[in-house]
């Protein structure tokens, strides 16, 4: 067991309430005490571990709800371009040189960017999944993959089959969300047949949908109606879902999303780089929606900081409101715990309690940015950087502290494989 004392806790189970001078006891994976304990409690446990926090904040992991991880190829490759000349011009092209060893080598260079950001499970669609569920795996990192299929109807069997496949893995670390990459990348037939599989294995989806003005537009040219209605027409939301972006969305939409209880993810950050335009997620919320947060990949972002898609997400929405009070940082360190565990279907990672899966993260109160103490939760979302996280722990394991990673490959190894991989790519262009 591993014992985390003199600490201030933020569960998370009730708001952005805090424990003052409590405790956090980890057995295996799972939480297994959590508050004051009394000598007995004490004196009858063992400990492998026991760390005094001196006042530092523990709080759950947060959940990076949307990503393309090994997209890292992709950091400051193609920026400044709209969407979709990003997408087709420079993004697709060099994503037909990826392979099962080159997305392996580019995860695990994420992964390492998420544990220093206090992320302990990311959402990720993209391609080669043997070799993306290798690196997590053997990194000891938790993720839930969802489908980036496009084109026609061909792609089904395929589809069903990674849905039989990365759910019967047997690693409580991976599991698989049926979805398509989006509305204007596929078929109306592969989004039916998606819509089927999913109501097939009583599933919960995942897609990008409105996004763009353009997208939504076109969307409405072709079928009628938006990518939320067209999904919604064809089942993919029977078992809920989860959403990715969400910018232009009408009140008809919204209907749709709450009644489904679909979960809308927010990536503040890549929509501003893309000049997507500005979520309505306070709108969202007072409709009873429930909102997530993500980072989108690094070849749009281009970082994979939760922090940072921490601190837009409130201001963005003060502005588009116009309320300097609107979506405070209770709102925000939900949707980027609680919410996004909600989002990826992950319900034993959302709060800090007994019997929860021991995704944690340990704030550093004592830097700068953290003092005075006035409000935490404040400090976190208007004041902290991944500079702040003393620690991150997934399923138990600890896999990076004060600087230092344990995901069992040195650091310079992996940075040394994702620089060769990315070189090998840009010169069979």
């Amino acid at each position: 067991m591993i014992r985390f004392y003199n600490a201030r806790v933020l569960t998370m189970e009730q708001g952005i309430d805090m424990m003052e001078n409590a405790e956090v006891w980890t057995d295996g994976d799972k939480i297994s005490f959590v508050g004051k304990p009394d000598k007995q409690q004490l004196d009858r446990t063992e400990f492998e571990r026991q760390t005094d926090l001196k006042g530092d904040l523990i709080m759950p992991g947060l959940k990076n709800a949307h990503t393309h991880s090994a997209m890292t190829f992709l950091r400051s490759y193609a920026d400044d371009m709209p969407l979709q000349d990003w997408l087709f011009k420079q993004v697709f092209p060099m994503e037909a040189k990826l392979n099962e060893e080159r997305v392996y080598h580019l995860t695990k260079l994420a992964i390492l960017e998420y544990l220093t950001c206090g992320c302990t499970a990311a959402y990720d669609m993209y391609f080669f999944l043997d070799g993306y569920v290798r690196a997590c795996v053997e990194s000891g990192f938790r993720s839930v993959m969802c489908s980036s299929i496009s084109g026609d109807e061909s792609k089904l069997p395929q589809l069903e089959d990674d849905i039989k496949k990365y759910n019967s893995t047997g690693n409580d670390l991976i599991s698989f969300i049926p979805g398509v990459h989006a509305e204007y990348t596929c078929s109306k037939g592969l989004i039916q047949g998606m819509g089927e599989l999913a109501r097939k294995y009583k599933l919960p989806t995942a897609m990008h949908s409105s996004e763009t003005e353009k997208e939504v537009d076109e969307c409405i040219s072709r079928y009628g109606m938006t990518p939320t209605q067209l999904f919604e027409s064809v089942g993919a939301f029977d078992f809920g879902g989860t959403t990715f972006h969400n910018v232009y969305l009408t009140l008809e939409d919204m209907d749709i999303l709450r009644r489904r209880k679909v979960v809308c993810v927010h990536c503040p950050a890549s929509n501003l780089k893309l000049a997507s335009g500005i979520a309505p997620v306070a709108e969202m919320e007072k409709m009873g929606i429930e909102t997530a947060l993500g980072t989108d990949g690094p070849a749009s972002n281009n970082a994979l900081d939760m922090f940072r898609e921490m601190y837009l997400m409130t201001v963005l929405q003060k502005v588009s409101c116009k309320d300097a009070a609107a979506f405070g940082p209770g709102k925000v360190l939900r949707a980027a715990t609680v919410g996004g565990a909600r989002a990826m279907h992950l319900d034993r990672c959302d709060i800090i309690a007994p019997g929860k899966q021991a995704d944690l993260v340990v704030i550093d109160l004592n830097k700068p940015n953290m003092q005075p103490v006035n409000n935490i939760a404040a400090n976190i979302v208007y004041s902290a950087d991944k500079t702040n996280v003393r620690l991150t722990m997934c399923a138990g394991k600890v896999l990076y502290e004060n600087g230092e990673f344990f995901v069992g490959e040195d650091p310079q190894r992996i940075y040394a494989n994702a620089n060769r991989v990315t070189n090998e790519m840009k010169n069979e262009l």
